[in-house]
C-alpha cells in the first residue's frame, strides 16, 4: 500500500467503531478493515498497534471484557453523545451553512452533515430551537441549484478510497462534447465549485514534461459514469499544494500558466466588480476619464468571457487579442439569433 496505509487503518478503525455500539474484537476489526480498505491480508498486531497509536493521540478507545471476550470500542464521549451547547446565533449560521451544501445530499458527506445537525437539534433547549425557527423565517439561503450527487453516491465512495490510499483508478468520462472516453488517473483530492463536485488529479500518461503542480486537471463528477481502483498506486508529489493550486484560478479551469486580462469598465461595473470581486489577486485602477482598467489572472477564456459578456456595454475586454475574438464572435452569433 502507499506510505500512509497506517493512517488510512486508523481512520477506519475509529469509522467502524463508531458503527459498533457494542464494540468490536481485535479480530473483528481486523476482518471488518481487510474488506472494506480491499487488502489482502493483515495480522491482528497491526490493529493492535494502531489502537495504541490512536490512544496515545487521545482517541478515548476502551476496552471491555464480555462473555464472548475482550471487546474495543469507543467511549460516550468520544462518540459525541455529550451535551453539545451552541447559542441560538451559532444554530442559524450552522444552518446556513447546511443549506450551501444541499448539493451533497446523497453522499457520504451530506450522511456526516445530517448527523451531526440532528444531534445538535435533539440536544437544544426548546427556548433555543424555537428562537431559530422563528429567526429563519426571515432569512433565506438563494442561488443553491436544485441539484444532488445521489446518484453517483458509489463513485464518490472510490474516488474517496483512491485518494485516501494514493492508488490509481480508471474512470470512464465524458467530455462536453466529445463521447465517453476511458482515462486513468492518479487523484489528490475533491472540491467543490458553484455546487458541483470536481476532482484533482493528474491523468497518468499525460503532460508529463511539465511540472507536476501544472500537471493537475479537475474532473467534474457528473461526467462521471464509471470509477474503478486499481491494484496500483502513485506516489505525492511534494511539490502538490491543493490550496496554493485552487487559488490561482478565477473559476475551476487550470493550467501551466495564467494569463492576465485586461477589461475597462465604468464607475458602476468597477463598483459591481468591488462587491463582488472575481479573483482575490486582481487589481482595479482609476483612470483619468473616470472608467476603471480591470486586471486579473485566468487560465481560460471562459473564466473571464461570461463576466464581461454580463456586464454588456460597462465592460470591454482589451487583452488578450483571443479574448476579444471570442466574444466579438459570440456576439456576431447573437445578432444573427436576434435578427
Amino acid at each position: 500500500m502507499a506510505r500512509n496505509e497506517q493512517l488510512i487503518r486508523q481512520h477506519k478503525i475509529l469509522q467502524i467503531l463508531e458503527r459498533r455500539r457494542y464494540g468490536a474484537s481485535l479480530e473483528d476489526l481486523r476482518d471488518a478493515v481487510v474488506e472494506e480498505l480491499g487488502l489482502g491480508t493483515l495480522h491482528v498486531r497491526s490493529i493492535r498497534r494502531d489502537i495504541e497509536a490512536l490512544q496515545a493521540a487521545g482517541m478515548a478507545i476502551v476496552t471491555e471484557e464480555t462473555q464472548s471476550g475482550k471487546v474495543w470500542k469507543l467511549s460516550k464521549v468520544e462518540k459525541g453523545l455529550h451535551k453539545i451547547a451552541i447559542t441560538a446565533s451559532e444554530l442559524i449560521a450552522l444552518s446556513m451553512g447546511r443549506d450551501l451544501l444541499l448539493p451533497l445530499v446523497g453522499t457520504q458527506f451530506w450522511q456526516g452533515i445530517e448527523g451531526f445537525w440532528n444531534k445538535v437539534r435533539e440536544q437544544l433547549p426548546s427556548g433555543v430551537w424555537d428562537h431559530y425557527q422563528r429567526y429563519r423565517r426571515t432569512l433565506r439561503v438563494l442561488g443553491v441549484p436544485a441539484k444532488t450527487y445521489e446518484k453517483q453516491q458509489g463513485i464518490l465512495k472510490t474516488i474517496n478510497r483512491c485518494i485516501q490510499e494514493h492508488r490509481k483508478m480508471e474512470i470512464e468520462y465524458e467530455s462536453l462534447g466529445k463521447p465517453i472516453a476511458t482515462r486513468f488517473l492518479e487523484p489528490y483530492g475533491l472540491a467543490i465549485y458553484q455546487s458541483s463536485i470536481y476532482v484533482v488529479a493528474i491523468e497518468s500518461g499525460k503532460y508529463e514534461d511539465e511540472e507536476p503542480q501544472d500537471r493537475l486537471r479537475h474532473w467534474k463528477l457528473d461526467r462521471f459514469s464509471k470509477a474503478t481502483a486499481l491494484d496500483a498506486w502513485f506516489k505525492l508529489h511534494d511539490e502538490v499544494d491543493l490550496e496554493e493550486h485552487l487559488g490561482k484560478s478565477v473559476g475551476i479551469f487550470s493550467g501551466e500558466h495564467p494569463v492576465t486580462y485586461t477589461i475597462q469598465l465604468s464607475a458602476n461595473a468597477a463598483r459591481w466588480i468591488q462587491e463582488e470581486p472575481w479573483h482575490a489577486d486582481q487589481k482595479l485602477d482609476f483612470q483619468p476619464d473616470g472608467s476603471y482598467i480591470l486586471r486579473v489572472p485566468a487560465y481560460h477564456p471562459m473564466e473571464i468571457v461570461p463576466n464581461v459578456l454580463k456586464l454588456g456595454n460597462e465592460a470591454q475586454l482589451l487583452e488578450p487579442l483571443e479574448g476579444r475574438k471570442e466574444i466579438k464572435k459570440i456576439i456576431q452569433q447573437m445578432t444573427k439569433d436576434y435578427a
